[in-house]
């Protein structure tokens, strides 16, 4: 079946509750301004953080109550498994929140995620336990590993996005391309349920990159996810992620998941393995993810956006056609590892990948116009 005529099994009711949910975040965003600044909820410029002046970062608080808003109208009978997905994602954002104010310790942020996972594991019964055709043959279930592979594929996936979280726009971006991805593959999967969930959720990241994008009438964002946002985003794409492959009635392969979050995933692998060589802890912030080195190499923060949301893009459907056309998926797995040790290598010298990134721009301008596009960027 085409992916396009799926999507006219969509209903307007379906279509009702994804507006639904864009207008709330839209509309709330710039009344919570105020708010956020009273509450000391705010991205204050130092040290990496180049932004002009404080920002507020409660665009993830924001999204949420949208997701809830809508569950409330649209599905007001809860059962265990929404019930459990809802406290998780509160949870998160309120540890994300109280990170954005006090600076907590990275443990904490690590814990509440790991407790998300168990609460999804234990309670709602989503989890990663098989694998499937990922090694080559149907049914491998990994038994009793299945819990610490849940707890980390949830943990990975929300971490990887919140270290995207550094330009305006990004993380927004990669989370919205991951989600329509997901909807697709769940009209695919024949989950109309699920899909109008995700499409609900992807509607509310489009109203908060309403405000978070840099427009022609909005030169730099006026609010952050936070790291309660980003941390919320992650964990609905996880919650998306196995909820869809791993139910055996549903054709969607374990493989297509890391392709729909390919870039940042594949930058967080790289750099936590960097720094655990250098001796390093592995949530260290530094200057070496991937939208850093774009930025140093003398992209626009609209062009950083735009390649890496692209790229993971790009990636997502080809694994998707390679899938439906019978590509063997251990191929696909073996394809996604040599992308992850291509990154590795090109960037094992920071300063020839900055160069190397700048030649492919067609652009040889002097270090201080790289300088200028890092500057506008709005780091954080």
């Amino acid at each position: 079946m085409d992916y396009l005529q799926l999507w006219q099994e969509l209903e307007p009711a379906h279509w009702a509750r994804a507006a639904f949910s864009m207008a709330v975040v839209a509309l709330l965003v710039p009344l919570t301004l105020p708010l956020a600044r009273r509450w000391g909820l705010l991205d204050i410029p130092g040290g990496r953080k180049d932004h002009a002046s404080p920002i507020p970062v409660t665009g993830g608080a924001v999204i949420l109550f949208a997701v809830v808003a809508g569950f409330f109208i649209f599905e007001p009978n809860w059962n265990l498994r929404v019930a459990t997905f809802l406290v998780g994602a509160l949870g998160l954002v309120v540890v994300g929140q109280l990170d954005d104010k006090y600076d907590l310790r990275w443990t904490w942020r690590i814990g509440a995620q790991a407790l998300a996972a168990l609460a999804l594991y234990f309670l709602a019964g989503v989890q990663a336990s098989n694998l499937q055709d990922v090694f080559g043959f149907t049914g491998a279930n990994i038994g009793l590993l299945a819990l610490p592979f849940t707890v980390f594929v949830v943990v990975g996936i929300i971490n990887a996005l919140n270290m995207a979280d550094g330009v305006d726009g990004l993380a927004g971006s990669l989370a919205l391309v991951s989600l329509m991805l997901f909807t697709c593959f769940a009209l695919y999967a024949g989950d109309m349920n699920l899909a109008v969930r995700l499409l609900s959720l992807a509607a509310a990241v489009v109203g908060f990159l309403i405000w978070n994008s840099r427009l022609p009438w909005q030169p730099r964002a006026r609010v952050f996810l936070g790291n309660g946002g980003s941390m919320l985003l992650g964990f609905i794409i996880a919650w998306a992620a196995l909820r869809l492959t791993q139910n055996p009635a549903h054709p969607v392969s374990p493989v297509l998941a890391p392709y729909t979050l390919a870039l940042p995933l594949i930058d967080c692998v790289v750099l936590m393995v960097r720094r655990y060589r250098r001796g390093a802890s592995p949530f260290k912030a530094d200057r070496n993810h991937m939208h850093h080195l774009l930025l140093d190499a003398g992209y626009r923060p609209f062009m950083v956006v735009l390649l890496m949301a692209g790229g993971s893009l790009v990636l997502g459907i080809a694994a998707a056609v390679a899938v439906k056309t019978g590509v063997y998926r251990p191929v696909l797995v073996g394809c996604f590892f040599m992308l992850l040790g291509s990154w590795y290598l090109f960037t094992r010298n920071r300063d020839v990948a900055v160069a190397r990134l700048r030649r492919l721009r067609g652009g040889g301008e002097a270090p201080q116009a790289a300088l200028r596009a890092a500057q506008e960027a709005g780091e954080r």
